[in-house]
């Protein structure tokens, strides 16, 4: 079943990553254990298979403005979606129109139902092709969503890197 999944990729795996003269144990960051390890997670599969599958899943473009940010929320283009802890809310303070889904139940979250996420978090549940952008304190938790969100099939994801911090500055100045 690897096999024949893997090779369904192989048709589309670019020449550069297939006759790539980087081999497991080069002198490459990572090296010899990074590239071993992915080989053995799935038999069958090459490196240069699971980088390309690795390196497919998220959008070109995931990096959100505060401008950009304030226009989604403006015109209800996007889920916005908060990753800190709860406490990091109360603390600090959150962007209006966001959902708090802290970044250890984002995985858990992007796959309930409907009205179990509205239940557990307030907010409407996105859809796999819903524009979602997660925000953190500082850029850092929010990327981490994204890639998991991408993950799980969502499509349009992005995040704003600037996080609560850049919001605060934003803010303070209009």
């Amino acid at each position: 079943m690897a096999l024949r999944r893997c090779w369904r990729f192989s048709g589309v795996v670019p020449r550069l990553l297939l006759n790539s003269t980087v081999r497991p144990g080069a002198s490459v960051p990572g090296g010899r254990s990074s590239l071993s390890r992915l080989d053995n997670t799935h038999p069958g599969c090459t490196t240069s298979e699971l980088l390309l599958r690795r390196f497919s899943s998220a959008p070109p473009s995931t990096d959100v403005s505060y401008e950009e940010l304030k226009q989604l929320l403006a015109g209800r283009k996007a889920v916005v979606i908060d990753v800190r802890e709860p406490w990091e809310l109360r603390e600090y303070g959150f962007i209006p129109g966001s959902i708090n889904v802290p970044l250890g139940q984002v995985n858990t979250a992007l796959q309930l139902g409907a009205e179990e996420f509205k239940e557990k978090y307030g907010g409407e549940m996105p859809g796999a092709k819903d524009n979602i952008v997660f925000t953190c304190l500082a850029g850092i938790r929010s990327k981490t969503a994204l890639d998991t969100a991408a993950s799980l099939g969502y499509k349009d994801v992005q995040h704003y890197p600037g996080g609560w911090q850049d919001w605060v500055k934003n803010e303070q100045h209009n």
